[in-house]
């Protein structure tokens, strides 16, 4: 049989799988060092400056881009979460030292890597290949920017050398995952929690719907939505919580009025997303950290921020929370450490205050959910079954939003990395039969 490919471009990580047979999808895997491979590749580019400071030496992604960073002492310019940036008009391009790169070339960059690493192992990637994408972009307020996202997307492929590229929904893909060794008819709800959205379909799956689409039909789709909220917002809520006041927020400055005033808010806004951290490197803002230093009150903290802002810390700082988040899921309360001289943060986080700072966000899941199936007119109780994925799936409190919802019973989980790639090859293989 032909073999089929499908790729699960993401904001924090990305995954390749191939069909072939009627095995279940074979994931390529990636070098992570000493010697440990991976099924997903980190969604990160690095870029070095040469040692005449004026072009780029090398691009790296995945893996091997962060290894990289993380060992020079003069680290080069890291990207990441440029799945973000897909549907935001206001962001095409950006300068990397003496050349500009567009948002397409920077994804390809990417997309180049992690082919050309997948290709050693699994061949020659040919034919079509399906590519996941979420129901609402990130930044997408009207259908002319989700048309902008995917042409960018397919742009992107285009430049990484796939020229033939199919779109299917991403929480659609997790459902072909699901739906693989079922032997009986589901109504099912398939939440996909990634980095920067949260995606649900509502569908019917399983041997009928098999039958059905061998015959020429449609998968039973009952209606899909999505909320742009996931770990990518509840990291910064870690972030405004815990970090943000050891760096001056909530602190006040003397204006040359002599009024004492609050410390611009909107700065920390960056800080919360890490990929936005770079945005407070320009000139000018800069210039305002200084003067805000000058006049602070407790100047000792805005030289903190400004410590983590020159050295571009970004990607440590977020590496830190990431932990916590992810200790947060097995544990009760832990400790959240970052350190980078003379910067040293460590704060105590009990899981009951994390669920507090992201209740907001759980709320938008909650009404996203219950709009689908307002607007699908399904009751709760007709859906047999709900099948959650995507890293964030495992942040106990959106599990605990699903089994209130519908009962323990009827909630599953698995795979949450890489059920999509593996539902996107089988979608591929569909296509090709």
């Amino acid at each position: 049989m032909r073999r089929a490919f499908g790729v699960d471009f993401g904001t924090t990580n990305s995954a390749l799988a191939v069909a072939e047979g009627e095995g279940a999808p074979r994931l390529a895997r990636f070098a992570r060092g000493g010697g440990k491979t991976t099924p997903t590749f980190r969604s990160v580019v690095y870029f070095e400056r040469s040692q005449s400071g004026d072009a780029v030496l090398r691009e790296l992604a995945g893996p091997r881009a962060i290894a990289r960073y993380l060992a020079v002492d003069e680290p080069g310019r890291l990207v990441q979460s440029l799945k973000s940036f897909l549907a935001a008009r206001d962001f095409s391009a950006t300068r990397i030292f003496e050349r500009e790169y567009r948002l397409e070339s920077l994804i390809a960059v990417l997309l180049r890597a992690m082919i050309v690493e997948a290709e050693k192992e699994i061949g020659p990637i040919e034919g079509t290949v399906v590519v996941g994408r979420p129901v609402r972009f990130v930044s997408a307020r009207a259908p002319e920017d989700e048309a902008l996202a995917l042409a960018r997307l397919r742009a992107a492929f285009a430049t990484a050398g796939v020229e033939d590229v199919v779109f299917e929904y991403e929480p659609i893909a997790a459902a072909y995952h699901y739906e693989r060794t079922l032997d009986h008819d589901e109504l099912i709800l398939i939440g996909d929690f990634g980095g920067g959205t949260s995606d649900f379909s509502l569908l019917r799956v399983g041997p009928a719907s098999r039958r059905e689409r061998a015959q020429g039909g449609a998968l039973g789709v009952l209606g899909n939505a999505g909320v742009p909220v996931a770990g990518d917002v509840f990291d910064g809520r870690i972030v405004r919580a815990a970090i943000a006041p050891a760096l001056g927020l909530g602190s006040e400055f003397r204006s040359i009025f002599g009024t004492v005033l609050p410390v611009p808010r909107w700065i920390y806004g960056h800080l919360e997303r890490w990929h936005h951290l770079s945005f407070l490197r320009s000139k000018r803002t800069l210039g305002l950290l200084f003067d805000l230093q000058r006049d602070a009150l407790e100047p000792e903290r805005l030289e903190a921020l400004i410590h983590v802002v020159r050295a571009d810390l970004g990607f440590p700082l977020h590496r830190a929370v990431e932990r916590t988040k992810l200790t947060l899921t097995r544990d009760e309360a832990t400790r959240l450490r970052f350190a980078h001289e003379p910067v040293s943060i460590e704060v105590s986080i009990a899981r009951a205050e994390f669920e507090d700072w992201i209740a907001p966000e759980l709320h938008a899941i909650e009404a996203c959910v219950d709009g689908l199936l307002a607007d699908t007119a399904v009751a709760k109780d007709d859906v047999d079954r709900v099948f959650l994925t995507g890293g964030s799936s495992l942040v106990p409190a959106v599990r605990a939003l699903f089994a209130s919802h519908f009962g323990v019973d009827r909630v599953r989980a698995g795979d949450e990395l890489v059920s999509v790639a593996s539902g996107l090859a089988l979608r591929a293989q569909e296509l090709a039969a």
